[in-house]
Parts: structure tokens; sequence; C-alpha cells
């Protein structure tokens, strides 16, 4: 008797609440793939973004290479031609930042260049005067960056009062 009473009871508690609610999905939480309101995907396209805004470039370590003994004339004909080559690069849209270190060690400067693989930036280097010269010798090495800056050199020209 005492289970009937337990069971009526139970009965009579879910008869008075009514129906049982319809069960609804859970929403989907957006994961960090749509988390970002600034997202361009057209942008993100034109850059070749990944999902990340990431993409891969090579970088390019530049160094003191083995023949620096060229006098200064010839040496200062080299730097001119390597500005030169950096700028052609630039333009080609195969380089995207180029610069000098700024202490007096054995690495130089660096260069980030435009492309998916080795291979491709060692046949740019190639074409460096300074390079060719033995002046320089380039260390170069794959590497993950924003997909972004492949804008700087269109920056550069807005903030640069000088041409190189």
């Amino acid at each position: 008797m005492k289970h009937f009473f337990l069971i009526a009871g139970t009965t009579l508690l879910l008869a008075a609440c009514g129906e049982t609610p319809e069960v609804t999905e859970t929403p989907k939480v957006e994961g960090p793939e749509t988390m970002n309101a600034q997202f361009d995907p057209k942008l993100a396209e034109k850059l070749g973004a990944d999902d990340y805004g990431m993409k891969n470039y090579v970088m390019a370590f530049l160094k003191v290479g083995p023949n620096r003994d060229q006098d200064s004339a010839t040496a200062a004909q080299i730097q001119r031609a390597h500005l030169d080559n950096i700028n052609r690069l630039v333009a080609e849209k195969k380089m995207i930042v180029a610069g000098p270190f700024l202490d007096d060690t054995d690495i130089r400067g660096i260069f980030i260049f435009n492309v998916a693989t080795i291979e491709e930036a060692e046949a740019l280097t190639l074409t460096d005067p300074a390079v060719k010269s033995g002046r320089l010798i380039m260390e170069l090495h794959p590497w993950y960056g924003s997909a972004a800056l492949i804008e700087i050199p269109t920056m550069h020209k807005k903030v640069s009062r000088n041409e190189i």
C-alpha cells in the first residue's frame, strides 16, 4: 500500500505539471574561427590568409659574406644595386619586409619574402648584387606570419618622406 501511494503521488504530481516541454537543441557556441567581429572574408581571400589570418613566407637573415674587401666606391655601388634590387622585388610583391639590424654583428639584416618555399626565396636571393658579389650570404627559413604583412609596402609609401 505504501508503494501505491508513492506511485499515485508521483503520477498526480506529473499530471499537475502539464505537458513536458519540447526539448530543443542546445545553442551552438561559436568557435574561435567565427569570434572575430572584424573579420573581412574578401580581404582575407585577397591576402591569401588562412582561418587564423596567417600565411607562409620565407624569412632571410642577411649575414656577412666571405668577400668584403671591395674599395669604398665599389662597396657603395654594390649597396646601391642591393637597394635597387629590394625595390624591384617589393614592386613585384615578392618581398614585403627588408631592413638592416642596427647592431654590428654578423647578421646584417632581414628580408621577408612573399613566397611559400625556400627554393623560390633562394632564386630571389641570387638576384641580389650583394649576394652575387659575396658581400652578403642569406640564411633562409620558412616562416608563418600575418597575411596582413603584405600591406606593409603600401603603408610604407604613405609614411616615408624620402625614397630609398
